[in-house]
């Protein structure tokens, strides 16, 4: 009856849960983990068959075939696992340059592995396990179960740790040291709640990243002269229009900004998709772009005027859908 509850259940229905941005919590029954930088994925597994879903519904078992491991590992058991998949430099340590090194459309590169996978997928909840919905169980028994499932530690997939009843400024610490993003606090009795940026979970990275749609592109100057010299950015704001949050040159190789001068290309329009009109001074010369590619970017902090100041290019972001990508509350 189990298998029959879990066959019923379409694949990617389930919203991935989101952390709110802010301080960690200082009362107790809390957990904390580190904070992966990486591509958010749902793992849907049942018998021989997986498939890890993105955000926004991409397959991301075609860009990341190490995770075909995923059956064998739970012994062909039918299970929903929430993670992030990252990729990790000679050191074992995150790093989100390598992860946009995969091409997008090319299957299985190999130039990224090492003695130890170079793409892992850093397992952190179970949703479903043998055809039984965990949706309404508490965080620490979600936990509890997956640890249960003896994940192998050697291997693609891997089960991080969890520091419950622990100082999150110790964890942070911790962070700090291994070059981690930050840490994620989750409340231990909190239920999980797909598709909501819920207060259960907080995350406290060490730096600023805003998710960013290209609206257009300035040519450069110098080396850069009939290249693209700055990428035109927009956010969804609380009305659902997209607007501008300024423009960003920095932190590109010469072939990332190569390939994405092609893509871009590919993408040309007359007119801006922004729904509110960029400022005279960037529009000037602008190159418009129809909205589909979504990127990220590291910035210092958020002008008066609601733009991103010194930001600098992090990279294209495949798993995300322009429509989802918004500005963060104002506080």
């Amino acid at each position: 009856m189990g298998s029959a509850a879990t066959a019923a259940e379409p694949l990617g229905v389930i919203r991935p849960m989101l952390a709110t941005p802010g301080n960690p919590p200082d009362s107790d029954g809390w957990a904390v983990e580190f904070k992966w930088d990486g591509y958010r994925g749902l793992a849907h597994c049942q018998g021989r068959d997986v498939r890890v879903f993105s955000r926004n519904d991409l397959d991301f078992l075609v860009r990341f075939p190490e995770l075909g491991v995923l059956p064998e590992l739970l012994h062909h058991r039918t299970a929903v696992l929430d993670g992030e998949i990252v990729a990790l430099d000679e050191e074992g340590r995150p790093n989100f340059g390598l992860l946009q090194q995969r091409d997008k459309f090319a299957p299985g590169v190999r130039e990224l592995r090492r003695t130890r996978p170079s793409i892992a997928y850093f397992v952190f909840d179970l949703l479903h396990l043998d055809g039984r919905s965990l949706l309404n169980t508490p965080y620490d028994v979600r936990r509890a179960m997956l640890s249960e499932l003896a994940l192998p530690g050697n291997h693609a997939v891997q089960v991080p740790p969890s520091f419950p009843d622990t100082e999150p400024d110790d964890v942070l610490h911790v962070a700090s040291q291994y070059g981690f993003e930050g840490i994620v606090s989750k409340r231990t009795k909190s239920t999980y709640e797909p598709g909501r940026r819920s207060p259960s979970w907080i995350k406290t990275p060490f730096r600023y990243t805003q998710e960013v749609v290209i609206g257009g592109w300035r040519a450069g100057q110098g080396n850069r002269a009939g290249r693209i010299g700055s990428l035109l950015l927009g956010a969804h704001d609380e009305q659902g229009r997209l607007v501008y949050v300024g423009h960003v040159g920095t932190g590109f190789s010469r072939e990332v900004l190569a390939d994405l001068q092609r893509d871009l290309e590919r993408r040309a329009r007359p007119t801006s998709a922004f729904d509110v009109e960029v400022p005279r001074e960037h529009a000037r010369d602008a190159r418009w772009v129809d909205l589909g590619l979504v990127g990220e970017v590291e910035f210092r902090q958020w002008t008066s005027d609601g733009r991103l100041r010194h930001p600098a290019w992090r990279g294209l972001r495949p798993d995300r859908d322009p429509s989802s990508v918004v500005l963060p509350p104002r506080r």
